[in-house]
């Protein structure tokens, strides 16, 4: 049974919010907050694998100090966009 769209995107919400590292709580949560209520199931589907991440490893792609791997460029690029502005 899939999760209705909304539980997904509050569950997703939530696992921003709690990360390991504050920095990356409040970098995840601010995105999350502004984008997935208008993400299609595809960009929904690639946040939600990011979560799965390691915080160390997000915060260092986040902030330029190492390349993200392919799969997570674009996303990476986005929400560290988001944040230099």
């Amino acid at each position: 049974m899939s999760e209705p769209r909304d539980v997904r995107i509050k569950r997703m919400k939530m696992r921003a919010m709690r990360r390991g590292i504050k920095e990356m709580d409040l970098i995840l949560s601010t995105y999350a907050d502004r984008n997935l209520a208008a993400m299609d199931q595809s960009g929904l589907d690639q946040f939600d694998a990011l979560l799965h991440e390691n915080d160390q490893d997000l915060y260092q792609w986040v902030t330029g100090q190492v390349a993200p791997p392919g799969a997570f460029a674009a996303l990476i690029e986005d929400i560290a966009q988001t944040f230099q502005k």
